[in-house]
């Protein structure tokens, strides 16, 4: 098998490909764990930092819960580039197998629900208003009691210009909201801003006194979302296909190294 110049080059392709996502899966992984067991840390040194602009994403809650998804995702992805790469690199049919079978499943899943979400568009756009809207109601608070999903909310309204998931009316489903909103009729992140990052209304009087001139109370994230998807649909789509003929090279030279290091013991034996 060593002499056959082409599966030597797809061999060295998948392990150079997995190596490259065993680092950053090790990192992002590494991350997750220690802002998990050690938030402290962080904060000092943001604080050392002096920037008021990352203050809001140093809070207790944020840190913990970005802690959780970063540990997700950093292990999903060690795990497949660690048999990605160890399979290619040692020549086991087992690990070769095992990866492109996990490859496979991710991207059957991803064709899947891609295709259940366009044949079904009116109950996929009904269940994501309803995953969306529930996040508000069980999460979403006040600027005072910031977690990751109002965070994320805050961010995603002022980035997009929109509020909630219909209009500002979503925000008094929510107990915590409703609870330390004082006189505010929005949030402010839903004024038309002047710093994204802190959330700075332009009109101070905006959560107060919300209309169509300063603020955008009656447009929903929803959306605004989809008209920039399709505004970017180009961008989207190449990306989408990007990710998916890198997913079916990385299952074609799997399964190709199996059958060669299969033939090449045949070939021993």
């Amino acid at each position: 098998m060593s002499a056959d110049c082409g599966l030597w080059i797809a061999k060295y392709i998948l392990c150079i490909f997995n190596f490259f996502f065993f680092v950053s899966g090790t990192i992002v992984l590494s991350a997750g764990i220690w802002l998990a067991v050690d938030k402290a840390s962080l904060i000092a040194l943001t604080k050392m930092a002096d920037n008021e602009d990352i203050y809001q994403f140093t809070q207790p809650a944020v840190i913990e819960q970005m802690a959780y998804v970063l540990i997700v995702c950093g292990a999903i992805m060690f795990v497949l580039s660690f048999l990605g790469y160890c399979g290619a690199i040692r020549e086991s049919k087992c690990l070769l197998t095992t990866y492109g079978v996990f490859m496979i499943l991710l991207l059957v899943t991803e064709f899947t629900v891609g295709g259940l979400a366009s044949a079904y568009k009116d109950r996929a756009r009904s269940e994501t208003k309803s995953f969306l809207q529930s996040t508000i109601t069980k999460y979403y608070s006040t600027g005072e009691h910031t977690d990751a999903v109002t965070l994320m909310w805050d961010q995603m309204m002022g980035t997009f210009s929109c509020c909630g998931v219909e209009n500002y009316r979503d925000f008094e489903s929510s107990e915590s909201w409703v609870a330390n909103k004082k006189n505010r009729t929005i949030p402010e992140a839903c004024c038309v801003l002047t710093n994204i990052a802190k959330s700075i209304p332009r009109d101070e009087n905006c959560t107060t006194n919300p209309s169509e001139g300063n603020s955008y109370f009656e447009n929903g994230c929803y959306n605004a979302f989809i008209d920039w998807i399709l505004l970017h649909k180009e961008i989207v789509l190449g990306v989408l296909l990007g990710v998916g003929i890198v997913q079916l090279l990385a299952i074609f030279l799997a399964f190709c190294l199996c059958k060669s290091i299969a033939k090449y013991h045949g070939m021993r034996l």
